[in-house]
Protein backbone atom coordinates (compact mmCIF):
# COMPACT_ATOMS: atom_id res chain seq x y z
CA UNK A 1 0.00 0.00 0.00
CA UNK A 2 1.26 3.46 -0.91
CA UNK A 3 0.19 6.56 0.97
CA UNK A 4 0.21 10.23 -0.02
CA UNK A 5 -0.92 13.46 1.64
CA UNK A 6 -3.52 15.83 0.23
CA UNK A 7 -1.91 19.23 -0.21
CA UNK A 8 -3.05 22.74 -1.05
CA UNK A 9 -6.15 22.98 -3.25
CA UNK A 10 -6.79 19.24 -2.82
CA UNK A 11 -3.74 18.22 -4.83
CA UNK A 12 -2.23 14.78 -4.38
CA UNK A 13 1.24 13.63 -5.35
CA UNK A 14 1.21 10.11 -6.75
CA UNK A 15 4.22 8.08 -5.66
CA UNK A 16 6.80 7.54 -8.43
CA UNK A 17 6.36 3.76 -8.17
CA UNK A 18 2.65 4.08 -9.00
CA UNK A 19 3.28 6.56 -11.85
CA UNK A 20 5.81 4.22 -13.44
CA UNK A 21 3.65 1.12 -13.04
CA UNK A 22 0.62 2.75 -14.68
CA UNK A 23 2.64 4.87 -17.14
CA UNK A 24 1.17 8.12 -15.81
CA UNK A 25 2.87 11.12 -17.39
CA UNK A 26 2.57 14.88 -16.87
CA UNK A 27 -0.56 16.28 -18.52
CA UNK A 28 -2.32 12.91 -18.72
CA UNK A 29 -6.06 12.81 -18.04
CA UNK A 30 -7.14 10.78 -15.01
CA UNK A 31 -10.71 9.76 -14.12
CA UNK A 32 -11.92 9.58 -10.53
CA UNK A 33 -14.71 7.01 -10.22
CA UNK A 34 -16.85 6.39 -7.15
CA UNK A 35 -17.57 2.69 -6.73
CA UNK A 36 -19.25 1.17 -3.68
CA UNK A 37 -17.91 3.82 -1.26
CA UNK A 38 -14.43 3.55 -2.79
CA UNK A 39 -12.49 5.92 -5.02
CA UNK A 40 -11.00 4.40 -8.17
CA UNK A 41 -8.35 6.38 -10.04
CA UNK A 42 -8.19 5.44 -13.72
CA UNK A 43 -5.47 6.84 -16.00
CA UNK A 44 -7.00 7.52 -19.43
CA UNK A 45 -4.34 6.55 -21.94
CA UNK A 46 -4.85 7.06 -25.68
CA UNK A 47 -5.52 3.31 -25.82
CA UNK A 48 -8.58 3.84 -23.59
CA UNK A 49 -10.14 6.22 -26.11
CA UNK A 50 -9.24 3.98 -29.06
CA UNK A 51 -10.93 1.05 -27.34
CA UNK A 52 -14.11 3.11 -26.97
CA UNK A 53 -14.19 4.12 -30.63
CA UNK A 54 -17.19 2.57 -32.34
CA UNK A 55 -18.61 1.11 -29.13
CA UNK A 56 -22.05 2.56 -29.88
CA UNK A 57 -22.02 1.24 -33.43
CA UNK A 58 -23.59 4.30 -35.02
CA UNK A 59 -21.06 4.60 -37.86
CA UNK A 60 -20.50 8.29 -37.14
CA UNK A 61 -24.18 9.26 -37.00
CA UNK A 62 -23.89 10.65 -33.47
CA UNK A 63 -20.97 12.89 -34.39
CA UNK A 64 -22.82 14.09 -37.49
CA UNK A 65 -25.89 14.85 -35.42
CA UNK A 66 -23.86 16.79 -32.83
CA UNK A 67 -22.13 18.83 -35.54
CA UNK A 68 -25.49 19.54 -37.19
CA UNK A 69 -26.97 20.70 -33.86
CA UNK A 70 -23.96 22.91 -33.15
CA UNK A 71 -24.22 24.50 -36.60
CA UNK A 72 -27.96 25.06 -36.09
CA UNK A 73 -27.35 26.68 -32.69
CA UNK A 74 -24.87 29.10 -34.28
CA UNK A 75 -27.51 30.06 -36.85
CA UNK A 76 -25.45 28.94 -39.85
Amino acid sequence: MDICVVGANGRILLPAKIRRRFKIKEGMTIAFIEQNDKLVILPLHARYFKDLAGIVGTKGKILGSLLHDKKRDRGC
